[in-house]
């Protein structure tokens, strides 16, 4: 008799474990495979999406871009009046800011002033303004368009050291329009500049 009720004992045991995990089961669900980890499909696709979302700021172009943007536009800006300053036949420290039309008329500027005989003293004081005057996009391509307005002290001498232009004590306040472009699908962050109006 005792081993009869040993075996009821082990059975009910049996069902109510049986039944705690049947419960459990459909309170925390069961394991499919992917948990930790998505498929390698989905990875994709929330890469697609992520992509997407990062398009659709940039094409937003709003106040946290445009700020960041003058920034770096400010920096490019002294780095280029200054390279063009220095008495090199091309450009070089900021070849990487400019665009290749640009970059040509630049290094024409300093071989014609080169051939004259003639060389610049330029002192970059500071910028007193970097507006956005417009940004307009094409395709994958933001072109931004930014007012300056900056102080040098600049002059022109000839080999003889004769001024042939500006002033080496006077305070010059400059007035420039720059147009950088960037392709906003592009890994490489830089924007360049493409063109000067008058």
């Amino acid at each position: 008799m005792n081993y009869s009720f040993e075996y009821i004992d082990i059975i009910l045991l049996a069902m109510i474990a049986g039944f705690i995990f049947l419960r459990l089961r459909g309170i925390l669900g069961k394991r499919t495979g992917f948990e930790g980890k998505a498929p390698g499909q989905f990875q994709e696709v929330l890469k697609k999406v992520e992509k997407v979302q990062t398009k659709k700021v940039n094409e937003n172009f709003d106040i946290n871009a445009q700020n960041d943007f003058l920034k770096g536009a400010k920096i490019a800006y002294e780095t280029v009046i200054t390279d063009f300053s220095d008495n090199d036949n091309k450009i070089t420290t900021s070849k990487s800011l400019l665009g290749k039309k640009i970059y040509d008329q630049f290094n024409q500027a300093l071989k014609e002033r080169n051939d004259r005989g003639h060389y610049a003293e330029i002192t970059f004081i500071g910028i007193n303004s970097a507006k956005i005057k417009e940004h307009e996009k094409s395709g994958n391509i933001l072109n931004v368009t930014v007012d300056f307005i900056a102080e040098v002290i600049t002059c022109i001498k000839d080999k003889d050291k004769k001024i042939i232009s500006g002033s080496p004590d006077k305070i010059k306040k400059i007035y420039d329009t720059w147009v950088f472009s960037r392709d906003m699908t592009s890994p490489n962050p830089n924007w360049q500049l493409v063109n000067i109006l008058s």
